[in-house]
């Protein structure tokens, strides 16, 4: 991940957004005049609660006021989104979000809030790729191994996901395209969740950030298979891409960004 790199620019950004609003106030005053709310949309211990969490410390110390993680999981993100769509629009409640995001209002037939309207951008945080993991109980070392195990045995294996729409659910049924296998499709509130039942057994597959499930890899209690993006992670370089495990056309990347509600005064340039 490359958290370090977009930290300035979102606080830049931050600032700036935040001078708009105490300029339209009726009393002028430093931005941000007190803690801020940074609200992740889902439970904590998935990815983008360990995302929220090292984004919120980073932009503490450039900001200078605390920051406080406030988890709200459900619905893919969406009670957390509507939390942040109807706060006060005076930049001190945040929302991060993953790519899961912008499919909700195709996946979903009402939300409770515009998806554009009632949001703007502060920045983009950060760019990863996603790991395929599977439990050490599943015979495959390799994409091939692991597509020819559930050919063998159609409809009956099981994977995870934070949640209908979620990159993990993507970045799954896109495999299960690609690779024409069938799988069933378990929906969590969030990564932590979903995590605990892997390893539990209880379910054969997850995709995943590294920063959440390496550690689990490297400790032997999950199997990794293979990253989503075209080129291999500096962070784990010995798995393979889904291109070089001869799956042509398979790539994901996973983004985050920091939102605020639609409503808060933008920059005059």
């Amino acid at each position: 991940m490359h958290i370090s790199v977009r930290i300035l620019t979102v606080a830049a950004g931050l600032l700036a957004a935040g001078a708009c609003v105490a300029q339209t106030a009726t009393s002028v005053a430093a931005y941000p005049s007190r803690p801020i709310r940074l609200v992740v949309p889902f439970v904590p211990g998935g990815t983008n609660d360990v995302i929220g969490r090292i984004v919120a410390e980073k932009l503490s110390e450039h900001l200078g006021q605390p920051f406080v993680v406030d988890n709200r999981g459900g619905a893919n993100g969406v009670v957390g989104s509507e939390i942040v769509a109807r706060a006060d629009p005076d930049g001190h409640t945040l929302l991060i979000v993953a790519f899961g995001y912008t499919v909700n209002p195709s996946v979903r037939k009402k939300l409770p809030y515009d998806t554009e309207r009632d949001f703007a951008p502060v920045g983009l945080v950060v760019g990863t790729p996603l790991l395929m993991v599977i439990h050490p109980s599943v015979p495959a070392e390799t994409v091939k191994e692991f597509i020819a195990w559930v050919k063998s045995r159609p409809g009956q294996v099981n994977y995870a996901s934070v949640g209908s729409g979620s990159p993990p659910h993507l970045a799954t049924e896109l495999l299960k395209i690609a690779a024409g296998i069938d799988m069933a499709h378990i929906p969590y509130k969030g990564g932590s969740p979903a995590l605990t039942d892997l390893i539990a057994g209880r379910v054969s597959l997850l995709f995943g950030s590294i920063s959440t499930v390496g550690p689990h890899v490297k400790s032997g209690k999950l199997r990794g298979i293979a990253v989503t993006t075209t080129k291999r992670s500096q962070a784990m370089p010995e798995l393979p891409t889904f291109l070089e495990s001869g799956l042509a056309g398979y790539e994901v990347n996973a983004w985050y960004g920091l939102l605020v509600t639609g409503r808060t005064p933008r920059v005059r340039k």
